[in-house]
């Protein structure tokens, strides 16, 4: 089984980019997206659903504004529409679907990079879904978190990390949450395969052209996984020729 996850920096501009026709060429039985920027009537369902696929859709109460979405093969058992803290609920940020092997949490994380009072939330939406995901582990022994982080975890997964060791998303508070998080049980998928692969990043800015020509990313966008699933990851990848967004897919290949 793969499963792909995919920040769209808004769903109905990356259909306009292609998208429909990616998901054509059959790239995964699970894609989770990020940021769609649209409420469920604005989101092409029924020409996603006539490729085979369910939808799953949350989106933010503000219009244009985050979402999640999961485009599946195969039906889940159970679905819940956030994580039941009001401000993230409300912004849209967490899905879960329950399947017969696993449960899966596709997750749009803050970004702090508009100022103070969103670089706060997001630390304290951090803690809030640190707690959930330990939470559920308890009752749920096999699940997947995928989304973008908003976070470059160590100095390989960055262009310039001496550039941006004061930049929200490289800041030392927000790598020692990834530490914190994949010490209490949870594998960084892409990283359990390819250890040490350079220049392996999920987003470029849009500032300048050249940036992603030049390959000056971030990897920021990860499939984690519990302990209890690592005996199960085939394959991870990721594939920056993939251009619908100013983000890349990555994916998880996953035996069962």
């Amino acid at each position: 089984m793969r499963i792909i996850s995919y920040n769209l920096n808004g769903i109905r501009a990356a259909v306009k980019k292609g998208f429909i026709e990616w998901l054509q060429t059959d790239p995964a039985d699970i894609i989770c997206v990020q940021e769609t920027k649209a409420h469920e009537v604005d989101i092409p369902q029924k020409e996603l659903e006539a490729l085979g696929y369910h939808t799953y859709w949350y989106s933010a109460e503000k219009k244009g504004y985050s979402g999640v979405g999961v485009i599946t093969k195969t039906a889940p058992k159970f679905v819940q529409k956030g994580n039941g803290v009001l401000q993230s609920d409300a912004e849209g940020r967490v899905i879960r679907l329950d399947f017969e092997h696993f449960t899966l949490i596709n997750a749009y994380f803050p970004s702090g990079t508009s100022g103070d009072v969103r670089q706060d939330y997001k630390y304290q939406w951090l803690d809030e879904f640190y707690t959930y995901v330990n939470d559920l582990k308890k009752s749920q022994a096999n699940i997947i978190v995928t989304g973008d982080y908003n976070i470059a975890h160590t100095e390989i997964d960055i262009h310039d990390p001496k550039g941006n060791k004061k930049s929200s998303g490289f800041l030392p508070e927000e790598r020692a949450w990834m530490d914190k998080y994949l010490a209490a049980g949870w594998i960084d998928s892409f990283r359990f395969v390819h250890p040490d692969r350079l220049g392996a990043y999920s987003w470029w800015s849009q500032r300048f052209p050249s940036v992603r020509l030049n390959n000056k990313g971030w990897r920021i966008d990860y499939i984690t996984v519990t302990k209890d699933l690592e005996k199960n990851i085939v394959g991870a990848e990721i594939y920056p020729d993939v251009k619908h967004s100013d983000h890349c897919p990555i994916s998880v290949d996953l035996k069962f």
